[in-house]
């Protein structure tokens, strides 16, 4: 009898030491020192000292980066907003507790790509409200045409300049019609066409420009290209289902449930204005390309990867079905790096041979990093890095254990 107690509270004792910590809202997040949680405390004031000197060296000002990264690209003018970085940022979680935090991990900026898993997110808010019926499904019979309150070249594209509005249907066309949702999820549509005033090749185009506009299209679910115009498509269609401005849903169904500052904010363009319900809503962006898209601090960032690692669940609460989570880990045939955007995966540990295969990063550039490892409980968060660092911080928070 008493051999029995003692096993049951040696259990309930194992359990209790080992349960996933969740923090509250905003700043309401408990920390541990290293030590507590198995680390060597020298080792990880020396990933600190690593991610510092691997800041990078790009200009702080985003605006400047943007023209300075996309400057060859025709059509290529700003028409989101940016935001001047700060200063280099990281953040490592173990078991849900905060050991090491260093740089401005409060301070909003820009976040670029890591907006498409946020985007992702909120399309799978939809897969399991049951207004996307399967991912496979042919996305031109869920659109009805979208009213433009500006025109294809950006011209009258504010709510207030509405006047001679004009009607889209971008899945129609013997291409476009093929397109299923899993297709722009994957970023393997090849989606044709203008969007907001930017034509789908005026995204990382070809050198040679004579293969702009004559070029064969690839069969959707075949070729991988990262673009952002079909990304800002992605994001019209999941406004189309919702009916309602993403950032909206996306604050009510995860955002506010997940305890996130008030302080973050998803922009769109001054072009991407369109008519909804009657409605005037702003498509957003699913990243900086051209300003815009998700502004928000690590701190927020990192409440983010702690949700995707725990499978889309918060103290016990469902935020995101697990089924969507795990169909956003499926590499993309045309990419066995990639899920879902922006899930970027660990397949047979080429891309991080220091961390196990089953990691995957929500990445954009600057370098903005959310790194995820279930099978050590980690999330790293590590902001305005050199990309060739990323292998490097993760690598030396692993091997900073004391096993």
């Amino acid at each position: 009898m008493k051999r029995t107690a003692l096993l049951f509270f040696s259990l309930f004792l194992t359990q209790t030491l080992t349960a996933q910590y969740f923090p509250g809202t905003w700043g309401d997040w408990e920390t541990r020192t290293p030590e507590e949680m198995g680390f060597n405390a020298d080792s990880i004031s020396a990933v600190i000292e690593y991610a510092k000197a691997n800041e990078t060296t790009n200009p702080r000002s985003m605006e400047e980066n943007h023209y300075g990264t996309f400057g060859r690209e025709p059509f290529g003018d700003g028409v989101g907003p940016f935001k001047d970085r700060g200063d280099q940022t990281g953040i490592i979680i173990k078991d849900g507790y905060i050991i090491a935090e260093w740089g401005e991990p409060f301070r909003v900026d820009m976040t670029h790509s890591v907006t498409k898993t946020f985007l992702s997110s909120t399309v799978g808010i939809a897969y399991d409200m049951g207004l996307i019926r399967d991912v496979h499904d042919l996305v031109d019979p869920y659109m009805a045409p979208i009213l433009m309150a500006g025109n294809f070249d950006g011209t009258q594209s504010k709510a207030n300049d509405f006047k001679s509005p004009k009607v889209m249907e971008p899945f129609k066309g013997e291409h476009n019609s093929k397109i299923t949702w899993d297709h722009l999820l994957r970023q393997t549509s090849d989606w044709e066409g203008t969007l907001f005033g930017k034509p789908d090749w005026a995204d990382r185009p070809d050198r040679d420009r004579s293969t702009w506009l004559t070029r064969e299209r690839h069969e959707p679910g075949t070729e991988w290209e990262y673009n952002d115009v079909r990304v800002n498509l992605l994001a019209l269609a999941a406004m189309n289902v919702l009916r309602k401005p993403l950032p909206e849903i996306l604050r009510k169904q995860m955002m506010d449930k997940i305890g996130a500052s008030p302080t973050w904010r998803w922009q769109g363009y001054e072009t991407s204005w369109v008519v909804i319900d009657g409605q005037f809503m702003q498509s957003v962006s699913g990243g900086g390309h051209w300003g815009g898209g998700m502004f928000i601090s690590a701190r927020d960032q990192a409440r983010l990867g702690l949700l995707t690692l725990n499978d889309g669940n918060w103290n016990g609460e469902q935020i995101i079905s697990k089924e969507w989570i795990e169909l956003s880990k499926t590499p993309t045939e045309a990419n066995t790096g990639y899920g879902y955007m922006n899930y970027f995966l660990n397949t047979d540990r080429e891309a991080m041979p220091s961390a196990p295969e089953s990691a995957f990063w929500h990445l954009g550039a600057g370098t903005n990093m959310v790194y995820c490892d279930p099978e050590n409980n980690l999330v790293i968060v590590a902001r305005w890095i050199n990309r060739d660092a990323m292998e490097g911080i993760v690598k030396r928070v692993i091997g900073a254990t004391e096993n």
